[in-house]
């Protein structure tokens, strides 16, 4: 590995394994906010604590490493092809260290190709500049927050908020509903990039370069900066809070820009990404190909992160003891707020294996079981065992159209995951007997540490992330914010924050 290569691997490890110190600070700060004990306080606790040990093992932060996304500035005659080559090679000697997710699928073919190298990815952005240094910023956006961006055509109408027009007015609406639209399925408390005007493409890249500015800078136009700081109040009265729990604190941050439009076009494209905001930077040296300065790191003094309180500690809320075979007797007696402590066997299971099981069996028995909504980091060993490097949950929504079917079919119990489901899932758990349990996003070093041992692995031709995965659990926490009487936790902020957001219908910026 020349030393080019070398840095642009230094790079990707840091990123994917030690926040960059504004986001630290913003998620400290948003700790103070919350009041103690609440399941919000709860959350960041566990976030805090999975923060220190991603930097302590040197592991990803969240097992969704995303899809690895380069800036890159370099001077005039310096050598784009050769550079993109090096930064494939680092790309693909991260992924075999578990440093990545190997997160690069065939659109066609559903083959996951192994080594995040595909056509697409990883995304890289050249610019040239005058300056004799090569800058490079990588940002790795998961696909849970991935799925929360959304573009407005302005005029439209919002729910709750209704007409939003071709205006300033119009695009702070567009914006408050984004964050409302978001919920905890992006692993809120989350950061926006936004980008007002450009086309639908521009809109988006504009919206996610918004995303490199610091956490702590202040917008150079002023109409923007005033925006910025009204969203930042006003987004965070929504009481949608971290992980969807409700709380004071739903946004870390919101950076706005606006590139020139079409006479006939008005876009408003919103980049939402997760606490886990992973983006680093460096400076390179042409000549040598090594790093001479990190970006977004001031050498300032880090905010305290471990937790002091966490969800398997939690007081004031009823703890229980799950181990799989669980009986219907058992599900009934939990309810919302309720936190759940596993012992022993769940099984993963993801976008591939919900698909696969509803016109076939399971290659296990999973009645009385315990499903994670999961797609792990693994790494196998010279012996050919399997290790677990990264294990946080995936966004449960997108198994909506599957779950009840599969809970009736199979006889599951407990489906894990984050974000919470939809209205046939709540029929299905009520009608079955069975519970959902809203882990941490993003906390995959936190629930890494709870696998003991993984029992085998059945699928593995789905890729890495979509295979089932057979794992030995213990003092693995999650809270009940579904339960089989047809309460939803979810539901209930939701309909709480839609409430808050027509607040905000009347004008404001004219």
């Amino acid at each position: 590995m020349d030393r080019f290569t070398e840095s642009i691997y230094t790079l990707i490890v840091e990123t994917s394994t030690n926040l960059p110190d504004d986001v630290r600070r913003a998620i400290a700060r948003a700790k103070l906010t919350e009041e103690m004990g609440t399941r919000a306080s709860l959350a960041l606790s566990t976030i805090g604590e999975n923060i220190i040990m991603a930097q302590d093992d040197q592991a990803p932060i969240c097992q969704d490493t995303g899809m690895p996304t380069f800036f890159v500035r370099c001077p005039v005659g310096a050598n784009q092809i050769e550079m993109a080559r090096q930064i494939r090679e680092a790309v693909v000697a991260a992924t075999r260290e578990g440093k990545l997710r190997p997160n690069s699928v065939d659109s066609v073919t559903g083959k996951n190709s192994g080594n995040n190298l595909g056509p697409g990815t990883p995304v890289i952005h050249f610019e040239q500049w005058e300056k004799d240094e090569i800058e490079v910023k990588l940002l790795l956006k998961g696909g849970g927050c991935e799925n929360k961006n959304i573009q407005y055509s302005l005029p439209t109408e919002l729910e709750g908020l209704g007409r939003a027009g071709r205006d300033l007015d119009g695009v702070r609406k567009c914006i408050l509903h984004a964050v409302y639209q978001a919920q905890g399925q992006g692993c809120s408390a989350g950061f926006l990039g936004v980008a007002i005007g450009g086309d639908r493409t521009t809109g988006y890249e504009a919206a996610k370069e918004q995303l490199l500015r610091r956490v702590d800078d202040v917008n150079p136009d002023p109409r923007l900066a005033e925006l910025e700081a009204y969203i930042m109040e006003n987004a965070n009265r929504l009481d949608i809070g971290t992980m969807g729990f409700g709380g004071r604190v739903t946004l870390l941050g919101c950076k706005i820009g606006a590139i020139n439009r079409l006479p006939a076009s008005f876009f408003v494209s919103v980049a939402y990404n997760c606490w886990a905001f992973r983006r680093l930077g460096v400076i390179i040296d042409p000549v040598t190909g090594g790093i001479t300065q990190w970006l977004y790191r001031d050498g300032g003094e880090l905010p305290e992160l471990g937790a002091a309180e966490g969800i398997a500690g939690s007081e004031g809320s009823r703890r229980v003891v799950l181990q799989a075979p669980v009986s219907e007797e058992q599900i009934r007696e939990l309810k919302v707020g309720d936190v759940v402590i596993i012992d022993g066997l769940i099984h993963t299971g993801r976008d591939a294996l919900h698909k696969y099981l509803m016109d076939h069996d399971s290659p296990v028995d999973l009645r009385g079981g315990i499903l994670y909504h999961c797609g792990p980091v693994m790494l196998q060993d010279d012996k050919g065992e399997w290790h677990v490097k990264a294990a946080g949950p995936t966004t449960s929504s997108r198994e909506e159209p599957y779950q009840a079917d599969i809970i009736k079919k199979f006889g599951i119990r407990a489906v894990i995951g984050k974000g919470g489901m939809g209205p046939k899932t709540l029929a299905g758990l009520k009608e079955f007997g069975a519970v959902y349990l809203n882990a941490i996003g993003g906390a995959a070093q936190y629930y890494a540490r709870c696998v003991k041992k993984v029992e085998g692995v059945d699928f593995l031709e789905f890729g890495i992330p979509e295979a089932m995965w057979h794992l030995q659990v213990e003092g693995f926490a999650a809270i009940v914010t579904m339960d089989a009487h047809g309460n939803s936790l979810h539901a209930e902020v939701q309909q709480r924050s839609l409430a808050k957001l027509a607040e905000f219908a009347d004008p404001v910026f004219v």
